[in-house]
């Protein structure tokens, strides 16, 4: 059971702002203020801003931590408050049975860059000893974990794209094997940094709409051109009913079931047949016990990269069959951009705010579909709907695929 959400986002540091702007459409592109982009051909990227660090973490300790710890740290004491838990009044034996699953793709690699930087100019002496643990992938689990106390199973696994849609696979798994009763699980990431948009753009994966921000992220659109690369992180708390109800906790969603599969094909583009993906969507389908036409929503991947875009539609209709054409699909993408590692927990927010609220968010800038994407993406504008089981799909580099059902509590 979800019983609680924390949210950071380039649209909301919060998460109703969160999910209040992916309703209203509102995008979060915008002009890089973190870095010099003189020289670069993308000047654009989905930020959070004003966020400051030490309003959840120890000054001292967030300087010496990378952003996206931060970013999970933000969200994971959200999400905390949000479910009521109080794990200072919990007993020792309690709080070995709460894990932390928080993934990431790529951790603190701007470490990396400032470390290179500063052997470089200075010599090793001055390289941080903190570095290590800072660009370490693992570390906003470790932290999370230390900030509340927690000693059951702390997990970090590294997906690409995939990877927060995975953490709600392990947590299901540590509540269903019985070693956990409580797990934060989510994702974080930062990764626009010089190297990393550097490194996008010469893939031609990048949108170059540095004149119009705001239009540059365009799922499923003719004139996609592009992802644009965000950050933020997310976290859940996902519980088994016994905990939830023995505490006077409301679950908002259940989560059913998933599956992960892989396309062995391509250190970055998708096997255009789609299998890898179709079998993903009914495998979790299967795991999940749901029927194609029982899911009301699809939250796709959605990346506004031509190959991806008419893959996953490819997937979808094999998967799902007659009932892709009917079944509503949207892509936060477009108003968030591509939050790499937190992509599939910034999904996962979107399936169970519809579920919880029974509106699904649009895909912004939708404006001409392109011919291979001929399925219902709710364009532009929210749509009021019966939302009781919802799936999220996560493709990442490396051709890992992975998709996460959730489901209205039934009474």
């Amino acid at each position: 059971m979800v019983t609680g959400l924390g949210a950071i986002m380039p649209i909301g540091n919060d998460f109703p702002t969160y999910w209040a702007n992916l309703k209203a459409g509102v995008t979060g592109t915008r002009l890089i203020t973190g870095f010099d982009t003189t020289n670069h051909e993308v000047k654009i990227a989905a930020e959070v801003l004003g966020f400051d660090p030490a309003t959840v973490m120890d000054p001292k300790m967030a300087r010496r931590m990378s952003r996206f710890i931060h970013l999970a740290m933000a969200a994971g004491k959200e999400a905390v408050a949000d479910a009521g838990l109080d794990f200072e009044a919990m007993t020792q034996e309690q709080r070995d049975r709460v894990g932390v699953v928080v993934n990431t793709g790529g951790g603190g690699v701007e470490q990396i860059i400032d470390g290179t930087h500063v052997y470089d100019s200075k010599g090793p002496r001055f390289v941080s000893p903190f570095a290590v643990p800072a660009l370490s992938g693992s570390m906003a689990a470790c932290m999370l974990s230390m900030k509340y106390a927690l000693s059951g199973p702390v997990i970090t696994q590294v997906a690409a794209c995939a990877t927060s849609v995975i953490a709600f696979h392990d947590a299901m798994r540590l509540i269903q094997t019985g070693e956990c009763d409580v797990v934060l699980t989510g994702g974080s990431e930062a990764p626009i940094n010089t190297m990393g948009v550097a490194a996008l753009s010469n893939m031609t994966a990048l949108s170059k709409r540095n004149d119009s921000p705001e239009t540059a992220s365009r799922p499923f659109d003719a004139t996609r051109d592009g992802f644009v690369l965000g950050e933020g992180a997310g976290v859940a708390i996902v519980e088994s009913l016994a905990h939830a109800r023995a505490r006077g906790a409301t679950p908002i969603a259940e989560v059913l079931g998933g599956a992960l599969t892989a396309d062995a094909f391509h250190i970055s583009a998708p096997d255009p047949t789609g299998r890898g993906q179709t079998r993903a969507m009914t495998l979790a389908l299967q795991h999940s016990g749901v029927a194609p036409d029982e899911i009301d929503y699809i939250v796709a991947h959605g990346t506004a990269t031509g190959l991806n875009d008419s893959t996953e539609t490819k997937a979808i209709k094999a998967a799902y069959g007659a009932h892709a054409y009917k079944v509503a699909i949207s892509s936060p993408k477009s108003m968030i951009g591509h939050l790499v590692g937190a992509a599939g927990i910034a999904s996962a927010l979107a399936a169970i705010g519809a579920i919880r609220d029974q509106v699904i968010p649009p895909t912004a800038n939708l404006h001409t579909l392109d011919p291979e994407c001929d399925l219902d993406y709710v364009p532009l504008v929210a749509r009021p709907a019966k939302v009781e089981t919802a799936a999220i799909n996560g493709f990442g580099f490396g051709g890992q695929n992975a998709v996460a059902v959730f489901r209205k509590v039934l009474e």
